[in-house]
């Protein structure tokens, strides 16, 4: 079997590097026969993960593609185990036996189908059917993932990327569940809040800055070494450098053409048909956690995509183009693992957006896995030099005031080298760094320091009503002007402060950098990227693009009481419990009043039935299933209490229970491995300009909240995560807030 895998200069296959640079397999079976009628119905079954246990009633079903071919897709990683698989054929209108096909049971390994075997045969009594088979695997990246889920909520129809079918709209409830709740479900939200948990590190307002690496070296003072001076820094700032320009246009989608028809995606030269689905309940992405690979750039150089649209024209594309384009664009960057460290330092004039954006990064490859840490060169000042210094000692001819600036500059970078020498990995170093002579003293320090590659973050933005609010609240959170009791005395003095660096500021033209220029508004914005490559850089740049600031909440809620929840089994695909429905019908009435405002607010659920039994009395919002939402895989522990476990498989539960993050049980999935499938899931939810119900299941909420809550990944399989509570996260200017609302005892 030919598989879509990318062949390398030489013709060899690159599965080799698809371990390293992140990628999965989209994988896609078809079965063809132009003779029979639809009387048997292809289905797929097998070892789990691919199936289960070889049951021909868990058998997944092949849809019709045309009159004569069927399909099932699905993705898994790229070092994925072997899966071994059969068809079968199942009568579609009685209850006769299942007719299995004929030889060994086919191999799939790392996309490849062992052995050779074009056609299916099956032998049902004297009668003998023959399919042609088809098996195609696909690379497909990390930041393609999200392309798919893109709910098109302008006119909430229907729509697809690329020719995926995304989202079909469910308006009315599904037959025979009630609409809506009866009036003793009424329910006052204040009364229902409950405290969230104390260890929540977003359960008060904390100013952004000082939750960063402590000082090690505050008091120490500074050395007389030169590479700590301006004057002897031997940095070049006309160095001539090898430039690779790339820059990406982010349009407002508020203003993005919602019709539909045909739509050409300008930045990368292909279409997708907008035509709507019928005969779907609720949106449904059947596509695992990925979807086939775009088309890239023919150019490696230097490319740019320019994603603004005329807003009067029919032939726009879909919002979810957006994240096609930077689909595409980290692709391009995306290369194997290097054993570096890598230093984002930060740029930009004060109020500009520099803090929240460091440690929002710095969450989010936290909850990666990668060692990260935020050095904020202001928390340094204050320790050394006190917090109540006047915008005189932000003057660049205030020769103390630039030497004590340096110093403590200096220190930060010193304690971040350490700290990368003693195994850190990524370290996020937070100041204005306004001036070439600031950075290239930076550099000057890197050099020959543990593999160390640097590149600077710029932040920019033009817009005076953002930059006047960053401003007030910098005055009302800044322990700098936390002793100034008169609010328009601090402002003034901020604002002085502003102009000092004004006066001296320079522009990053250096080196390699990203240019953020206007993403805070939330209403489109453009990123610059110069000299970028490899595999953890592009995915910084992906999660830039499409993580642009607009408040809204986030509700988490695991699904209604379920049926093995009584019983005390785990995974399973059970309907709901009494309780459990009551729930659903509790959800509902409180969805309508909490987001009664919302018309593009949306509602997520996973593939298995007691989620999507728990969101259906919701109506009026778009519904999507995502696979990637599905409960952790327990693998051959699926439906097995935890007694059972112990009493059985005394090795695996003991495992389990010294190492309940990397355990994977046999056949199954580990903490980590969910939190890697949720990667695009995390990448949506900051894409969201409105507000979105996710209704899953425990281990996956676990994964998400600690993503929002910047809990350790250590922590995650500890999190309490209640039945029949909702985890309001609220996504703000300020950071992240948390609410809880406990609607069943």
């Amino acid at each position: 079997m030919g598989t879509g895998l990318s062949k390398d200069a030489d013709g060899s296959e690159g599965e080799e590097n698809l371990d390293h640079a992140g990628g999965q397999l989209y994988v896609s079976l078809k079965m063809e026969n132009d003779r029979l009628k639809a009387e048997l119905i292809p289905h797929v079954y097998g070892s789990v993960p691919l199936v289960g246990s070889w049951d021909s009633s868990k058998a997944l079903s092949m849809e019709p593609e045309s009159a004569s071919m069927w399909e099932l897709s699905f993705v898994v990683p790229a070092n994925h185990e072997t899966l071994d698989f059969k068809f079968l054929l199942k009568p579609k209108h009685s209850n006769s036996p299942c007719v299995v096909e004929e030889g060994p049971n086919r191999l799939l390994t790392g996309g490849t189908l062992q052995g050779e075997s074009r056609r299916a045969v099956f032998k049902n009594g004297d009668v003998t059917v023959e399919y042609r088979v088809f098996i195609k695997a696909d690379r497909v990246s990390p930041f393609d993932l999200a392309a798919s889920w893109r709910v098109y909520q302008e006119n909430l129809q229907p729509s697809t990327v690329r020719g995926i079918p995304d989202v079909s709209i469910n308006s009315v409830p599904m037959a025979g569940i009630e609409n809506g709740a009866p009036a003793s479900l009424e329910l006052d939200l204040e009364h229902y809040v409950v405290p969230a948990p104390s260890t929540s590190a977003n359960s008060a307002f904390v100013y952004t800055a000082n939750n960063t690496e402590n000082p090690r070296f505050s008091n120490v003072d500074c050395p007389g070494n030169a590479s700590y001076s301006f004057k002897d820094s031997g940095v070049s700032a006309d160095q001539p450098t090898t430039i690779k320009e790339m820059e990406v246009v982010i349009p407002d989608p508020s203003k993005v053409y919602s019709g539909s028809g045909m739509v050409e995606s300008k930045s990368i030269g292909t279409f997708s048909s907008l035509q709507k689905q019928d005969g779907y309940r609720g949106l449904f992405v059947d596509r695992g956690v990925g979807s086939p690979g775009v088309v890239k750039s023919s150019s490696s150089s230097a490319f740019s995509f320019d994603l603004k649209l005329d807003t009067e024209t029919k032939n726009s594309m879909p919002a979810a183009a957006g994240a096609v384009a930077a689909a595409a664009v980290a692709d391009q960057m995306l290369g194997p693992k290097e054993d570096r460290h890598l230093a984002i330092v930060l740029v930009g004039l004060p109020a500009r957006g520099k803090t929240f954006t460091a440690a929002k990064l710095t969450r989010y490859l936290r909850w990666l896995g990668h060692d990260t840490k935020h050095f904020n060169v202001g928390k340094y000042r204050r320790l050394k030099h006190g917090a109540n210094q006047s915008a005189d000692f932000f003057r660049a001819d205030n020769p103390e005031g630039m030497e004590a600036r340096n110093e403590v500059a200096a220190l930060a970078m010193d304690d971040m080298i350490a700290w990368m020498q003693e195994g850190g990995q990524v370290g996020i170093f937070d100041a204005t760094n306004s001036t070439r002579k600031r950075r290239s003293m930076l550099m000057k320090m890197a050099e020959g320091k543990c593999k160390l590659q640097i590149i600077f973050l710029e932040t920019l933005c033009n817009d005076e009503h953002i930059i006047e609010r960053n401003i007030r609240l910098k005055i009302q959170q800044s322990p700098d002007y936390a002793e100034q009791p008169d609010f328009d005395a601090g402002l003034q003095d901020f604002k002085s402060r502003l102009a000092n660096y004004e006066k001296v500021y320079e522009p990053v033209e250096e080196g390699s950098y990203i240019k953020m220029i206007d993403m805070v508004s939330g209403h489109g914005g453009q990123i610059q990227v110069n000299n970028i490559s490899g595999y953890l850089p592009g995915k910084i740049v992906f999660f830039l693009v499409n993580t642009p600031l607009t408040p809204r909440p986030i509700l988490l809620t695991r699904h209604g009481e379920s049926r093995d929840n009584v019983r005390g089994r785990i995974g399973g695909d059970a309907v709901l419990s009494d309780a459990g429905e009551i729930y659903a019908k509790k959800l509902a009435n409180f969805v309508e009043k909490r987001l009664k405002s919302e018309k593009a607010a949306s509602i997520w659920t996973s593939t298995l039935q007691r989620t999507i039994i728990t969101a259906s009395p919701i109506i009026g919002f778009p519904k999507i299933q995502w696979r990637a939402l599905d409960e952790i895989n327990a693998g051959v522990c699926d439906g097995m209490t935890y007694e059972e476990i112990k009493k059985n498989m005394p090795e695996e539960y003991e495992a389990r229970r010294k190492d309940k993050l990397r355990y994977r049980s046999p056949r199954g999935e580990s903490y980590l491995d969910v939190i890697q499938r949720l990667e695009p899931v995390i990448i949506e939810l900051e894409r969201q300009r409105a507000p979105v119900v996710v209704i899953s299941h425990q281990a996956v909420l676990r994964a998400l909240y600690a993503y929002f809550a910047d809990r350790p990944l250590k922590e995650i399989p500890h999190i309490e995560v209640p039945l029949h509570t909702i985890i309001e996260i609220q996504m703000g200017v300020t950071g992240v807030q948390e609410k809880r609302y406990k609607l069943m005892d």
